[in-house]
């Protein structure tokens, strides 16, 4: 991440709204050590607080959660009082999709333990890994957005499609209704590993290679991880284009998936119970991911034909938080008219609405 660092330190040090014509930053290489410093501080801290294993309490999660919330909160403080309301909501902006985006990334980590029936004082570790292979990933995919928005007129184009898209796929799946579940023999990146290499039957704690008989396998836990990582790839590449769409400052865009990423470990074991229930939340994602991808195409437009209006940050903002307000009370009410529907059903069809709920 150092040369992500280096290479960026040397844009002007001021931001701009994405498509207003350069790409310049308030990363300086100051601001830029001070950042990885602290972010590299914190990786260091977790992997020494889960060197020994163990099952995560309500109580651990929540107070962590409470700090990894806190810490990018605070920092929104120095940016806005250091940088002006412009650069602050820019960040409050990304960090907010950042999040947003970043819990829905759960629901696959959730599926994945589930089907690799990953111990359960084991889970921690394995996300923590995930996290740190998803925050390199992210430190690539921004240092490749910023070379492509400096260097290509089109980059906004592309990156409002890629959001577009992605909006439709996830609509489109949510809208079919299915059950989501992982089959680990279906998984490509399994099968290739084990190609490669024999894979064990059974966890060995937290190592990912052990020897029988003289034969050198790789362990369930470091197929977990692999999965993690191959699935990092995939968040990154609407996970970058997002915030490029809320701020054109590359520094920004970091900090913000850097915060999101950090607080996910937590959050996992704190929401675990409750993601479940928040049913229209990938209705709400399509949402905010379509209106950021028309938001880069109007910008890229403008660049264009300086007639064609642009959607400003802080009318962004609102949007976000609107759409993320609307789409958690409708999972409120649906769940609430759900559990009035099975009090009117006789038993036997509580039981099968129940085994449906937990299916979902």
């Amino acid at each position: 991440m150092s040369s992500l660092s280096h290479a960026l330190a040397a844009l002007p040090a001021t931001a701009t709204e994405p498509g207003s014509g350069g790409l310049t930053s308030i990363g300086t290489p100051i601001l830029w050590g001070a950042t990885l410093a602290v972010v590299a501080g914190l990786f260091i801290f977790d992997f020494i607080a889960t060197r020994n294993p163990h099952d995560v309490s309500m109580r651990e999660a929540a107070g962590w959660s409470a700090f990894y919330i806190a810490l990018p909160l605070l920092f929104g403080l120095f940016v806005l009082t250091q940088y002006g309301s412009q650069i602050g909501v820019e960040y409050y902006t990304g960090y907010i999709v950042e999040k947003s985006l970043s819990v829905d990334n759960l629901f696959v980590f959730i599926l994945i333990m589930s089907a690799f029936a990953v111990p359960r004082h084991l889970q921690q570790r394995a996300l923590l890994w995930g996290i740190l292979g998803a925050l390199v990933l992210r430190g690539v995919f921004i240092a490749i957005g910023a070379v492509a928005i400096a260097q290509l007129d089109f980059a906004f184009l592309i990156f409002g499609a890629i959001l577009i898209f992605t909006a439709i796929h996830l609509l489109m799946e949510e809208l079919k209704g299915e059950k989501k579940e992982i089959h680990v023999s279906e998984l490509r990146v399994v099968k290739l590993v084990r190609r490669v290499t024999p894979v064990s039957e059974e966890y060995e704690g937290t190592r990912f290679r052990v020897t029988k008989d003289g034969v050198r396998y790789l362990t369930p836990f470091a197929l977990v991880v692999i999965v993690l990582l191959f699935t990092d790839v995939v968040f990154a590449v609407d996970s970058v284009p997002a915030v490029y769409g809320i701020t054109g400052d590359p520094y920004l865009v970091f900090a913000t998936n850097a915060f999101a990423l950090l607080g996910l470990r937590a959050l996992y074991f704190l929401l675990e119970g409750a993601l479940s229930k928040l049913v229209h939340l990938s209705y709400g994602l399509s949402f905010i991911l379509s209106f950021i991808g028309v938001k880069l195409l109007l910008h890229w437009a403008h660049n264009i034909w300086p007639g064609v209006p642009e959607i400003p940050t802080l009318a962004s903002l609102f949007v976000i938080i609107g759409a993320l307000v609307v789409v958690t009370i409708t999972s409120l009410l649906s769940n609430k008219r759900a559990r009035v529907a099975e009090e009117d059903l006789p038993p036997q069809e509580i039981r099968a609405a129940t085994d449906a709920e937990r299916e979902r």
